[in-house]
Protein backbone atom coordinates (compact mmCIF):
# COMPACT_ATOMS: atom_id res chain seq x y z
CA UNK A 1 0.00 0.00 0.00
CA UNK A 2 3.05 2.58 1.09
CA UNK A 3 4.49 1.56 -2.64
CA UNK A 4 1.36 2.16 -4.46
CA UNK A 5 1.13 5.74 -2.52
CA UNK A 6 4.48 5.91 -3.41
CA UNK A 7 4.58 5.30 -6.85
CA UNK A 8 1.29 7.91 -7.33
CA UNK A 9 3.10 10.98 -5.94
CA UNK A 10 3.56 13.52 -8.79
CA UNK A 11 7.18 13.78 -9.90
CA UNK A 12 9.50 16.34 -8.57
CA UNK A 13 12.10 19.01 -9.98
CA UNK A 14 15.41 18.09 -8.32
CA UNK A 15 16.93 20.05 -5.85
CA UNK A 16 19.93 21.53 -7.83
CA UNK A 17 17.19 22.76 -10.72
CA UNK A 18 14.85 24.69 -7.70
CA UNK A 19 17.71 26.27 -5.96
CA UNK A 20 18.69 27.94 -9.33
CA UNK A 21 15.14 28.73 -10.04
CA UNK A 22 14.92 30.56 -6.59
CA UNK A 23 18.19 32.38 -7.30
CA UNK A 24 16.78 33.00 -10.74
CA UNK A 25 13.83 34.97 -8.91
CA UNK A 26 16.09 36.54 -6.51
CA UNK A 27 17.98 37.90 -8.70
CA UNK A 28 14.77 39.68 -10.59
CA UNK A 29 13.83 40.56 -7.18
CA UNK A 30 17.46 42.81 -6.58
CA UNK A 31 17.35 43.98 -10.04
CA UNK A 32 13.74 45.39 -9.43
CA UNK A 33 14.36 46.92 -6.15
CA UNK A 34 17.38 48.61 -7.87
CA UNK A 35 15.84 49.76 -10.79
CA UNK A 36 13.00 51.12 -8.53
CA UNK A 37 15.41 52.71 -6.55
CA UNK A 38 17.36 54.22 -9.46
CA UNK A 39 14.11 55.47 -10.70
CA UNK A 40 12.89 57.65 -7.53
CA UNK A 41 16.49 59.04 -7.67
CA UNK A 42 16.07 60.22 -11.22
CA UNK A 43 12.52 61.60 -10.77
CA UNK A 44 13.90 63.15 -7.02
CA UNK A 45 16.94 64.87 -9.07
CA UNK A 46 14.32 66.13 -12.16
CA UNK A 47 12.31 67.25 -9.60
CA UNK A 48 14.68 69.58 -8.14
CA UNK A 49 16.30 70.64 -11.27
CA UNK A 50 12.62 71.54 -12.67
CA UNK A 51 12.29 73.70 -8.71
CA UNK A 52 15.51 74.82 -9.26
CA UNK A 53 14.62 76.41 -12.91
CA UNK A 54 10.97 78.15 -11.14
CA UNK A 55 13.26 78.74 -8.70
CA UNK A 56 15.12 80.81 -10.49
CA UNK A 57 13.04 82.29 -12.90
CA UNK A 58 10.66 83.76 -10.26
CA UNK A 59 13.90 85.38 -8.46
CA UNK A 60 14.63 86.80 -11.72
CA UNK A 61 10.73 88.02 -12.28
CA UNK A 62 11.10 89.42 -9.03
CA UNK A 63 14.04 91.36 -9.91
CA UNK A 64 12.62 92.68 -13.02
CA UNK A 65 9.18 93.65 -10.98
CA UNK A 66 11.29 95.73 -8.71
CA UNK A 67 13.20 97.13 -11.06
CA UNK A 68 10.06 97.92 -13.67
CA UNK A 69 8.45 99.62 -10.34
CA UNK A 70 11.96 101.90 -10.20
CA UNK A 71 11.54 102.99 -13.59
CA UNK A 72 8.28 103.39 -13.79
CA UNK A 73 8.65 105.86 -10.95
CA UNK A 74 11.51 107.62 -12.69
CA UNK A 75 9.32 108.28 -15.47
CA UNK A 76 6.66 109.63 -13.83
CA UNK A 77 9.66 111.88 -12.54
CA UNK A 78 10.75 113.08 -15.52
CA UNK A 79 7.39 113.08 -17.26
CA UNK A 80 4.79 113.87 -14.56
CA UNK A 81 2.05 111.65 -16.13
CA UNK A 82 0.94 109.20 -13.92
CA UNK A 83 0.27 106.12 -16.35
CA UNK A 84 3.56 105.35 -16.02
CA UNK A 85 2.87 104.61 -12.32
CA UNK A 86 1.09 101.66 -13.31
CA UNK A 87 4.28 98.94 -12.56
CA UNK A 88 5.01 101.03 -9.41
CA UNK A 89 1.57 100.22 -7.84
CA UNK A 90 1.02 96.59 -8.93
CA UNK A 91 4.85 95.73 -7.54
CA UNK A 92 3.98 95.27 -4.21
CA UNK A 93 0.85 93.02 -4.89
CA UNK A 94 2.71 90.95 -7.94
CA UNK A 95 6.06 90.91 -5.67
CA UNK A 96 3.95 89.48 -2.85
CA UNK A 97 2.53 86.51 -4.77
CA UNK A 98 5.96 85.68 -6.12
CA UNK A 99 7.82 85.57 -2.66
CA UNK A 100 4.68 83.16 -1.32
CA UNK A 101 5.42 80.81 -3.98
CA UNK A 102 9.04 80.75 -3.71
CA UNK A 103 8.22 80.06 -0.16
CA UNK A 104 6.32 77.05 -1.21
CA UNK A 105 8.91 75.66 -3.46
CA UNK A 106 11.60 76.09 -0.72
CA UNK A 107 9.65 74.86 2.01
CA UNK A 108 12.39 71.72 2.16
CA UNK A 109 15.79 74.10 2.85
CA UNK A 110 15.93 75.99 5.45
CA UNK A 111 18.61 77.97 4.27
CA UNK A 112 17.07 79.59 1.20
CA UNK A 113 14.23 80.20 3.10
CA UNK A 114 16.36 82.56 5.51
CA UNK A 115 17.76 84.12 2.16
CA UNK A 116 14.24 84.60 1.06
CA UNK A 117 13.06 86.41 4.18
CA UNK A 118 16.40 88.22 3.68
CA UNK A 119 14.91 89.28 0.66
CA UNK A 120 11.77 90.05 1.66
CA UNK A 121 12.66 92.45 3.56
CA UNK A 122 15.39 94.66 1.20
CA UNK A 123 12.28 94.42 -1.34
CA UNK A 124 9.95 95.80 1.31
CA UNK A 125 12.76 98.40 2.26
CA UNK A 126 13.12 99.46 -1.33
CA UNK A 127 9.24 99.88 -2.08
CA UNK A 128 9.32 101.79 0.74
CA UNK A 129 11.68 103.94 -0.68
CA UNK A 130 10.11 104.51 -4.03
CA UNK A 131 6.48 105.14 -1.77
CA UNK A 132 8.76 107.97 -0.12
CA UNK A 133 10.29 109.07 -3.01
CA UNK A 134 6.60 109.72 -4.64
CA UNK A 135 6.29 111.55 -1.53
CA UNK A 136 8.97 113.94 -1.68
CA UNK A 137 8.07 114.76 -5.55
CA UNK A 138 4.74 115.39 -5.00
CA UNK A 139 5.74 118.27 -2.21
CA UNK A 140 8.52 119.43 -3.41
CA UNK A 141 9.05 118.68 -7.46
CA UNK A 142 11.59 117.37 -9.22
CA UNK A 143 14.56 118.78 -7.43
CA UNK A 144 13.99 117.05 -4.03
CA UNK A 145 14.14 113.85 -6.22
CA UNK A 146 17.42 114.84 -7.50
CA UNK A 147 19.04 115.64 -4.69
CA UNK A 148 17.97 112.60 -2.68
CA UNK A 149 18.86 110.77 -5.68
CA UNK A 150 22.48 111.74 -4.53
CA UNK A 151 22.25 110.56 -1.33
CA UNK A 152 22.65 106.92 -3.35
CA UNK A 153 20.03 104.93 -0.85
CA UNK A 154 18.11 103.37 -3.15
CA UNK A 155 20.89 102.59 -5.54
CA UNK A 156 22.02 100.70 -2.96
CA UNK A 157 19.05 99.21 -1.81
CA UNK A 158 18.60 97.94 -5.45
CA UNK A 159 22.25 96.66 -5.16
CA UNK A 160 21.42 94.35 -2.35
CA UNK A 161 18.28 93.07 -3.71
CA UNK A 162 19.79 92.06 -6.55
CA UNK A 163 22.74 90.52 -4.71
CA UNK A 164 20.09 88.53 -3.41
CA UNK A 165 19.44 87.20 -5.51
CA UNK A 166 22.29 86.56 -7.14
CA UNK A 167 23.13 84.68 -3.66
CA UNK A 168 19.53 82.80 -3.50
CA UNK A 169 19.95 81.57 -7.35
CA UNK A 170 23.75 80.23 -6.82
CA UNK A 171 22.61 78.38 -3.52
CA UNK A 172 20.02 76.61 -6.01
CA UNK A 173 22.82 75.75 -8.64
CA UNK A 174 25.24 74.84 -5.84
CA UNK A 175 22.00 72.34 -4.15
CA UNK A 176 21.31 70.83 -7.85
CA UNK A 177 24.96 70.55 -8.14
CA UNK A 178 25.31 68.36 -5.46
CA UNK A 179 22.20 66.33 -5.95
CA UNK A 180 23.05 65.61 -9.73
CA UNK A 181 26.53 64.19 -8.39
CA UNK A 182 24.66 62.19 -5.55
CA UNK A 183 22.56 60.98 -8.36
CA UNK A 184 25.37 60.45 -10.77
CA UNK A 185 27.21 58.71 -7.72
CA UNK A 186 24.48 56.19 -7.50
CA UNK A 187 23.52 56.00 -10.62
CA UNK A 188 27.17 54.76 -11.23
CA UNK A 189 26.91 52.15 -8.77
CA UNK A 190 23.43 50.84 -9.88
CA UNK A 191 25.14 50.29 -13.06
CA UNK A 192 27.68 48.22 -11.57
CA UNK A 193 25.34 46.29 -9.88
CA UNK A 194 23.22 46.25 -12.88
CA UNK A 195 26.14 44.65 -14.65
CA UNK A 196 26.75 42.43 -12.48
CA UNK A 197 23.30 40.65 -11.74
CA UNK A 198 22.97 40.92 -15.38
CA UNK A 199 26.32 38.16 -15.18
CA UNK A 200 24.89 36.72 -12.86
CA UNK A 201 21.84 35.77 -14.32
CA UNK A 202 23.48 35.09 -17.36
CA UNK A 203 25.50 32.81 -15.69
CA UNK A 204 22.19 31.05 -14.37
CA UNK A 205 20.03 31.22 -17.47
CA UNK A 206 23.29 29.36 -19.22
CA UNK A 207 23.08 26.42 -16.30
CA UNK A 208 19.52 26.83 -17.55
CA UNK A 209 19.98 26.20 -20.88
CA UNK A 210 22.37 23.18 -20.18
CA UNK A 211 19.96 21.47 -17.91
CA UNK A 212 17.63 22.02 -20.65
CA UNK A 213 19.22 20.57 -23.22
CA UNK A 214 20.53 18.22 -21.12
CA UNK A 215 16.94 16.95 -20.45
CA UNK A 216 15.89 17.51 -24.08
CA UNK A 217 18.38 14.70 -25.73
CA UNK A 218 17.88 13.03 -22.90
CA UNK A 219 14.05 13.01 -24.05
CA UNK A 220 14.86 12.61 -27.23
CA UNK A 221 16.82 9.38 -26.56
CA UNK A 222 13.85 8.10 -24.67
CA UNK A 223 11.21 9.07 -27.04
CA UNK A 224 13.37 7.06 -30.13
CA UNK A 225 13.66 3.95 -27.98
CA UNK A 226 9.95 4.39 -27.35
CA UNK A 227 8.93 5.03 -31.05
CA UNK A 228 11.74 2.25 -31.68
CA UNK A 229 9.92 -0.42 -29.15
CA UNK A 230 6.76 0.35 -30.31
CA UNK A 231 7.59 0.06 -33.66
CA UNK A 232 8.56 -3.67 -32.63
CA UNK A 233 5.96 -4.16 -30.29
CA UNK A 234 3.66 -2.87 -33.18
CA UNK A 235 5.52 -5.17 -36.02
CA UNK A 236 5.31 -8.20 -33.92
CA UNK A 237 1.50 -8.00 -32.57
CA UNK A 238 0.99 -7.12 -36.86
CA UNK A 239 3.09 -10.33 -37.79
CA UNK A 240 1.19 -12.28 -35.08
CA UNK A 241 -2.08 -10.75 -36.08
CA UNK A 242 -1.33 -11.86 -39.77
CA UNK A 243 -0.25 -15.26 -38.27
CA UNK A 244 -3.98 -15.71 -36.28
CA UNK A 245 -5.43 -14.12 -39.07
CA UNK A 246 -4.16 -17.19 -41.79
CA UNK A 247 -4.77 -19.89 -38.85
CA UNK A 248 -8.30 -18.59 -38.43
CA UNK A 249 -8.81 -18.52 -42.39
CA UNK A 250 -6.98 -21.79 -42.84
CA UNK A 251 -9.28 -23.22 -39.94
CA UNK A 252 -12.06 -21.98 -41.69
CA UNK A 253 -11.06 -23.58 -45.02
CA UNK A 254 -10.34 -26.68 -42.88
CA UNK A 255 -13.57 -26.87 -41.02
CA UNK A 256 -15.61 -26.15 -44.52
CA UNK A 257 -13.58 -28.85 -45.93
CA UNK A 258 -13.84 -31.43 -42.81
CA UNK A 259 -17.81 -30.47 -42.71
CA UNK A 260 -18.09 -31.35 -46.59
CA UNK A 261 -16.21 -34.68 -45.93
CA UNK A 262 -18.67 -35.69 -43.19
CA UNK A 263 -21.85 -34.72 -44.86
CA UNK A 264 -20.88 -36.23 -47.85
CA UNK A 265 -20.03 -39.63 -45.94
CA UNK A 266 -23.18 -39.53 -43.72
CA UNK A 267 -24.72 -38.62 -46.79
CA UNK A 268 -23.08 -41.74 -48.63
CA UNK A 269 -22.51 -44.28 -46.43
CA UNK A 270 -24.74 -43.88 -43.57
CA UNK A 271 -27.55 -43.02 -45.65
CA UNK A 272 -27.12 -46.50 -47.79
CA UNK A 273 -26.73 -48.25 -44.64
CA UNK A 274 -29.47 -46.79 -42.86
CA UNK A 275 -31.48 -47.87 -46.20
CA UNK A 276 -30.05 -51.22 -45.99
CA UNK A 277 -31.56 -51.88 -42.74
CA UNK A 278 -34.80 -50.04 -42.93
CA UNK A 279 -35.56 -53.06 -46.33
CA UNK A 280 -34.07 -55.58 -44.10
CA UNK A 281 -36.36 -54.91 -41.38
CA UNK A 282 -39.75 -54.60 -43.95
CA UNK A 283 -38.58 -57.78 -45.60
CA UNK A 284 -38.51 -59.51 -42.03
CA UNK A 285 -41.47 -58.07 -40.85
CA UNK A 286 -43.43 -59.13 -44.41
CA UNK A 287 -42.15 -62.95 -43.74
CA UNK A 288 -43.49 -62.85 -40.40
CA UNK A 289 -46.60 -64.59 -39.72
CA UNK A 290 -50.29 -63.37 -37.69
CA UNK A 291 -49.30 -65.27 -34.25
CA UNK A 292 -45.95 -63.59 -34.19
CA UNK A 293 -47.46 -59.82 -33.47
CA UNK A 294 -44.96 -59.30 -30.55
CA UNK A 295 -41.85 -59.62 -32.59
CA UNK A 296 -43.81 -57.46 -35.78
CA UNK A 297 -44.63 -55.04 -33.54
CA UNK A 298 -40.37 -54.82 -32.24
CA UNK A 299 -39.58 -54.38 -36.12
CA UNK A 300 -42.04 -51.88 -37.01
CA UNK A 301 -40.66 -50.01 -33.70
CA UNK A 302 -37.79 -50.72 -34.92
CA UNK A 303 -38.11 -49.03 -38.55
CA UNK A 304 -39.71 -45.80 -36.93
CA UNK A 305 -36.33 -45.67 -34.73
CA UNK A 306 -34.07 -46.05 -37.94
CA UNK A 307 -36.62 -43.18 -39.73
CA UNK A 308 -36.17 -41.39 -36.82
CA UNK A 309 -32.22 -41.88 -37.47
CA UNK A 310 -32.54 -40.76 -41.01
CA UNK A 311 -34.05 -37.44 -40.32
CA UNK A 312 -31.71 -36.82 -37.87
CA UNK A 313 -28.78 -37.83 -40.41
CA UNK A 314 -30.51 -35.62 -42.88
CA UNK A 315 -30.55 -32.10 -40.73
CA UNK A 316 -27.10 -33.32 -39.90
CA UNK A 317 -26.28 -32.96 -43.21
CA UNK A 318 -28.07 -30.16 -43.91
CA UNK A 319 -26.36 -27.95 -41.20
CA UNK A 320 -22.58 -29.45 -42.02
CA UNK A 321 -23.40 -28.26 -45.77
CA UNK A 322 -26.87 -27.52 -47.14
CA UNK A 323 -27.61 -29.60 -50.14
CA UNK A 324 -29.97 -26.95 -51.64
CA UNK A 325 -26.92 -24.84 -51.67
CA UNK A 326 -25.17 -27.48 -54.37
CA UNK A 327 -28.35 -28.65 -55.83
CA UNK A 328 -30.47 -25.31 -56.93
CA UNK A 329 -28.03 -22.49 -56.07
CA UNK A 330 -26.91 -19.81 -53.37
CA UNK A 331 -30.20 -17.66 -54.03
CA UNK A 332 -32.65 -20.87 -52.92
CA UNK A 333 -30.67 -21.48 -50.53
CA UNK A 334 -30.68 -18.33 -48.72
CA UNK A 335 -34.52 -18.15 -49.64
CA UNK A 336 -35.21 -21.41 -47.94
CA UNK A 337 -33.21 -20.58 -45.13
CA UNK A 338 -34.69 -17.25 -44.28
CA UNK A 339 -37.97 -18.63 -45.00
CA UNK A 340 -37.28 -21.83 -41.72
CA UNK A 341 -35.66 -18.61 -39.76
CA UNK A 342 -38.94 -16.87 -40.10
CA UNK A 343 -41.31 -20.04 -39.43
CA UNK A 344 -38.55 -20.92 -36.23
CA UNK A 345 -38.41 -17.27 -34.52
CA UNK A 346 -41.46 -15.58 -35.61
CA UNK A 347 -39.51 -12.13 -37.19
CA UNK A 348 -40.28 -11.66 -41.04
CA UNK A 349 -37.28 -11.76 -43.26
CA UNK A 350 -37.67 -10.60 -46.33
CA UNK A 351 -34.85 -11.91 -49.17
CA UNK A 352 -34.17 -9.34 -51.80
CA UNK A 353 -31.64 -10.76 -54.52
CA UNK A 354 -30.76 -9.53 -57.74
CA UNK A 355 -28.09 -10.66 -60.27
CA UNK A 356 -27.06 -13.97 -61.54
CA UNK A 357 -25.21 -14.87 -57.61
CA UNK A 358 -25.53 -18.57 -58.14
CA UNK A 359 -22.74 -18.30 -60.89
CA UNK A 360 -20.54 -17.98 -57.95
CA UNK A 361 -18.00 -20.17 -56.66
CA UNK A 362 -18.41 -22.98 -54.03
CA UNK A 363 -16.16 -20.88 -51.63
CA UNK A 364 -18.40 -17.55 -52.17
CA UNK A 365 -21.62 -19.62 -51.69
CA UNK A 366 -20.64 -20.88 -48.85
CA UNK A 367 -18.97 -17.52 -46.99
CA UNK A 368 -22.07 -15.78 -48.32
CA UNK A 369 -24.36 -18.60 -46.63
CA UNK A 370 -22.08 -18.81 -43.16
CA UNK A 371 -22.14 -15.12 -43.10
CA UNK A 372 -26.50 -15.02 -43.35
CA UNK A 373 -26.76 -17.69 -41.17
CA UNK A 374 -24.26 -15.96 -38.57
CA UNK A 375 -26.02 -12.62 -39.25
CA UNK A 376 -29.60 -14.13 -38.50
CA UNK A 377 -28.53 -16.18 -35.45
CA UNK A 378 -27.18 -13.01 -34.04
CA UNK A 379 -30.48 -10.78 -34.58
CA UNK A 380 -32.27 -14.17 -33.09
CA UNK A 381 -30.25 -14.18 -30.24
CA UNK A 382 -29.73 -10.09 -29.54
CA UNK A 383 -31.11 -7.44 -31.44
CA UNK A 384 -34.61 -8.35 -30.29
CA UNK A 385 -35.60 -7.19 -33.71
CA UNK A 386 -39.20 -6.93 -35.08
CA UNK A 387 -37.79 -7.08 -38.78
CA UNK A 388 -34.98 -8.19 -40.80
CA UNK A 389 -33.69 -7.73 -44.35
CA UNK A 390 -30.97 -9.97 -46.44
CA UNK A 391 -30.11 -7.94 -49.69
CA UNK A 392 -27.71 -10.03 -51.98
CA UNK A 393 -26.81 -8.63 -55.10
CA UNK A 394 -23.79 -9.25 -57.88
CA UNK A 395 -22.18 -5.96 -59.27
CA UNK A 396 -19.04 -4.78 -60.91
CA UNK A 397 -17.23 -8.35 -60.46
CA UNK A 398 -18.43 -8.07 -56.11
CA UNK A 399 -20.82 -10.36 -54.63
CA UNK A 400 -22.41 -8.08 -52.32
CA UNK A 401 -24.05 -8.92 -48.67
CA UNK A 402 -26.09 -6.24 -46.67
CA UNK A 403 -28.35 -7.00 -43.48
CA UNK A 404 -30.09 -4.75 -41.88
CA UNK A 405 -31.92 -5.15 -38.89
CA UNK A 406 -34.34 -2.56 -36.41
CA UNK A 407 -32.84 -3.88 -33.05
CA UNK A 408 -31.30 -2.07 -30.38
CA UNK A 409 -28.28 -1.67 -32.73
CA UNK A 410 -24.82 -2.79 -32.17
CA UNK A 411 -22.11 -0.81 -29.85
CA UNK A 412 -19.41 0.43 -31.28
CA UNK A 413 -16.86 -1.39 -29.04
CA UNK A 414 -18.57 -4.58 -29.19
CA UNK A 415 -17.72 -5.01 -32.80
CA UNK A 416 -13.77 -5.35 -31.72
CA UNK A 417 -14.24 -7.26 -28.50
CA UNK A 418 -12.16 -10.59 -27.94
CA UNK A 419 -15.08 -12.04 -27.46
CA UNK A 420 -17.17 -11.47 -30.63
CA UNK A 421 -16.22 -14.65 -32.19
CA UNK A 422 -19.56 -14.46 -34.19
CA UNK A 423 -18.41 -11.48 -35.89
CA UNK A 424 -14.51 -12.21 -36.20
CA UNK A 425 -15.59 -15.47 -37.80
CA UNK A 426 -17.62 -13.79 -40.75
CA UNK A 427 -14.93 -11.27 -41.44
CA UNK A 428 -12.36 -14.05 -41.58
CA UNK A 429 -14.39 -15.31 -44.01
CA UNK A 430 -14.35 -12.29 -46.46
CA UNK A 431 -10.74 -11.59 -46.17
CA UNK A 432 -10.47 -15.41 -47.26
CA UNK A 433 -11.72 -14.38 -50.30
CA UNK A 434 -10.01 -10.85 -50.64
CA UNK A 435 -12.77 -9.16 -49.62
CA UNK A 436 -14.48 -6.95 -46.67
CA UNK A 437 -16.85 -6.70 -43.92
CA UNK A 438 -18.03 -3.79 -41.58
CA UNK A 439 -20.48 -4.12 -38.96
CA UNK A 440 -22.33 -0.63 -37.57
CA UNK A 441 -25.68 1.11 -36.65
CA UNK A 442 -28.19 1.88 -38.74
CA UNK A 443 -29.85 5.09 -40.09
CA UNK A 444 -30.25 6.86 -37.36
CA UNK A 445 -28.60 5.19 -35.58
CA UNK A 446 -31.39 2.65 -35.24
CA UNK A 447 -31.05 -1.28 -35.85
CA UNK A 448 -27.79 -2.93 -37.39
CA UNK A 449 -26.09 -3.13 -40.16
CA UNK A 450 -23.75 -5.78 -41.87
CA UNK A 451 -22.41 -5.00 -44.90
CA UNK A 452 -19.99 -7.27 -46.88
CA UNK A 453 -17.92 -7.39 -50.38
CA UNK A 454 -16.36 -10.32 -51.85
CA UNK A 455 -14.59 -10.31 -55.11
CA UNK A 456 -15.64 -13.19 -57.72
CA UNK A 457 -11.88 -12.83 -59.07
CA UNK A 458 -10.62 -14.02 -56.02
CA UNK A 459 -9.07 -17.88 -56.88
CA UNK A 460 -11.16 -20.01 -54.55
CA UNK A 461 -8.79 -22.67 -52.79
CA UNK A 462 -9.26 -25.78 -53.93
CA UNK A 463 -9.29 -27.70 -50.73
CA UNK A 464 -13.44 -26.66 -50.13
CA UNK A 465 -14.97 -29.31 -52.82
CA UNK A 466 -19.14 -30.21 -53.46
CA UNK A 467 -19.84 -32.77 -51.26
Amino acid sequence: MDFFHESAEAPRLPLYQTVLLLVCVLILVVNALSLSHDLQSLKSTTALMSRTAEVADRLQYVNVLVMDAESSERGYFISGDEAYLGPARQAPEAVERELRQLESLLLDNPSQLRNLRQLRQLIESKLQLLDEGLEVYRKGGLSDIVRLARIGEGRSAMDEVRLQVVIMVQEQDELLKARTAQFYNEYQKAVLLGIGINALAILVLVLFYRLVRRGFFKRIAAERQLKESNENLEMMVSRRTEQLSVLSRHLINVSETEKAKLARELHDEMGAKLTAINMDLASVASKLQPEQGELLQQLQRARQMVQHTVALKRRIVEDLRPSILDNLGLKAALESYTDEFTKLSGIPCDTLIAGDVDAAGPMHTIAIFRIVQESLNNVLKYAKARHVIVELEREDGHLLLRVTDDGIGIDTDAVSKPRSHGLVGMRERALLLGGSLHVGRGINGVGTVLSASLPLATTTPSSVLHP
